[in-house]
């Protein structure tokens, strides 16, 4: 039985996909491939790689579910149709998930196919290491290299999802497939060192070859990734008896720490990466230049033919236009608290949140309830988009911004904001190039002690990344997820009734069609403009600036969270491989629906 598993499964190493361990073991048993021949050979280990990244491209994996799916709604980022809370989509982000919710209760989905890409890697993890002569031959330890680290990339999304998983560290054999949920610390403990062994084997960026292009695995990005995953497995998160940090002596906070702080100095005294303008690195990412070395350090890789990136998370387009082929976009945004977390003078606003879509190739005013995350754009890609079902924009899955606050973050706990202040600083000067004197002051009112500097590195992290799904992981590791979202709901009927800080607002926008034909003109978004102001200014249109809307079936912020976030942290297993685990898997200890 296990030389008939070895042969399937090397098979669907290349081509084929798992949907249940059942249809495994009725293949037919009947292959060319060795696996002695496989991994001494460069192109046909590099194969391997090939197939662990195709389980990333498939519809209901990274491209069709998880992408879109995780990391909302937060006080960053929200579902565009969360008003819908019944919805099944609506449901994987109110944090009122249900166990056979059609999004994900199939056979294809995400964690069916993360764990489809982790047998993939172990498979070519066991090949390299029996037959790849690694000692000898860097070639193929590079190879060995990424795949840990994409093995590394998998665990990573399904402990942020799930919490506790099936820890699958071997290929699969007939002891093994059914086994229980495993506690995260056992998945986190493995995975750091797995990523303490990839960077043997890795370049920096731009030392080789293969390493000139970011959708191949570096040092940085591993050295990146293992700092954080080092802040998560050392941070909060629910567990079956509450929400906690881990009682392992090894992942204890401190410890933790002091590894994030290690990889991301390295990475920055590496010189092997640099901010480039926040306008311009997403740019570059959508004019798909590939280049590493800049602020990219990885990206999921697809095809022109798979991945939904705009499709799902850019600038919407109603209709088609010069621009894209597919009138899409816009399935998630910002909260609209966001745009009014950032400072006019802050460059990162009007990047991050757009409050308007596309319609016959001209810029039209949404509503207060409804943004885009201007990241992700079809008009500043170098293609036009012609699938009507893909974009192929790549993912970009760590960028040089988020080592510099995981450094600030890890130094301050340790060292003090005063040790931080340079690593936080390079983000806020960034944020700010025209203002140096706004820069200072600040970073005198937030040095004043280390839980100042804790707090003004939340909000920081909110104001550089929304739109990047990073915000969740970090309220949960910070317990502050609901604290947060509470937050978030008060600011959002504030703003939607004008109260509080949000109280001078106009109620209304003023806008026009530029002399270019396409860019939309907008008064009355900021603090300090007014209706009298805008009412008088010669614009050509003018709109209620609100939320609500007759069809709503209830406000913006009592959907934001249906159920106390807290015990709403992960989603459950889904009941079709509750079914197929043979009594194994189980969401005991949440209250899943």
């Amino acid at each position: 039985m296990k030389k008939t598993l070895l042969h399937i499964t090397l098979a669907l190493l290349f081509a084929g996909t798992v949907s249940s361990c059942n249809k495994i073991l009725e293949a037919p048993s009947k292959s060319a491939l060795d696996e002695s021949v496989i991994f001494s050979n460069q192109d046909l280990a590099e194969g391997a790689v090939a197939g662990i990244i195709q389980s990333f491209g498939e519809t209901n994996s990274y491209r069709g579910r998880y992408l879109v799916f995780y990391g909302i709604n937060t006080d960053a980022e929200v579902n565009n149709s969360l008003k819908n809370p019944g919805d099944e989509k609506s449901r994987l982000s109110n944090y009122n998930t249900n166990v056979n919710n059609t999004q994900m209760n199939t056979d294809n989905n995400a964690w069916a196919k993360f764990y489809e890409g982790i047998e993939r890697a172990n498979l070519a993890i066991r090949g390299l290491r029996s037959y790849g002569n690694i000692e000898q031959r860097p070639e193929m330890a590079y190879i060995l290299g990424e795949i840990l680290t994409l093995r590394a990339v998998v665990y990573n999304d399904l402990v942020k999802a799930w919490g506790d998983v099936p820890a699958r560290f071997e290929p699969l054999s007939t002891a093994s497939i059914y086994i229980e949920r495993s506690d995260r610390d056992v998945i986190y403990k493995q995975l750091l060192a797995d990523l303490e062994e990839a960077q043997n084997y890795l370049p920096w960026p731009n030392q080789s070859a293969k390493t000139s292009n970011v959708e191949h695995i570096n040092k940085a990005f591993a050295k990146g990734l293992r700092a954080r995953l080092a802040l998560s497995a050392g941070g909060y998160s629910q567990r079956a008896d509450g929400v906690r940090k881990s009682n392992d002596p090894e992942l204890e906070s401190k410890k933790m720490y002091e590894l994030a702080k290690k990889e991301c100095l390295d990475i920055i005294n590496s010189g092997a990466a640099k901010l480039l303008g926040f306008e311009e690195v997403f740019k570059t990412l959508c004019q798909e230049k590939g280049q590493a070395g800049l602020e990219s350090l990885w990206e999921i890789p697809f095809s022109e033919g798979r991945g939904r990136v705009i499709f799902d998370l850019g600038v919407k387009h109603t209709t088609t236009d010069k621009y894209t082929g597919q009138n899409k976009g816009g399935t998630n945004g910002p909260n609209p608290i966001m745009f009014y977390e950032y400072e006019k003078e802050d460059v990162r606003r009007d990047v991050s949140c757009v409050p308007y879509e596309w319609t016959g190739g001209v810029q039209v005013p949404t509503n207060l309830g409804k943004w885009y995350f201007g990241k992700y754009r079809y008009e500043w890609m170098s293609r036009v988009v012609t699938s009507t079902n893909d974009d192929g924009l790549n993912w970009m899955y760590m960028r040089y911004a988020d080592v510099l606050l995981m450094a600030a973050e890890a130094i301050n706990e340790l060292d003090g904001p005063n040790a931080a202040a340079p690593y936080f600083k390079m983000i806020r000067e960034r944020a700010y190039p025209n203002n140096p004197e706004k820069v200072t002051a600040y970073m005198q009112q937030i040095t004043t002690s280390k839980d100042v500097f804790f707090h003004a590195l939340v909000n920081e992290r909110a104001l550089e990344f929304t739109g990047e799904m990073l915000r969740k992981g970090d309220l949960i590791r910070w317990n502050l997820l609901g604290v947060k979202l509470a937050e978030a709901k008060q600011k959002l009927q504030q703003l939607e009734n004008r109260q509080g800080k949000y109280a001078a607002l106009p109620a209304n926008i003023y806008y026009k069609t530029a002399a270019d034909g396409e860019k939309v003109e907008i008064y009355g978004l900021n603090f300090g403009d007014t209706d009298a102001v805008g009412a008088a200014a010669g614009y050509t249109s003018s709109k209620k600036w609100t939320m609500a809307a007759s069809s709503d079936q209830t406000t913006f912020w009592d959907a934001l969270y249906l159920r106390d976030p807290n015990t709403q942290q992960f989603w459950p297993i889904w009941q079709y491989f509750l079914d197929n685990s043979n009594g194994k898997l189980n969401n005991n200890g949440f209250s899943f629906q």
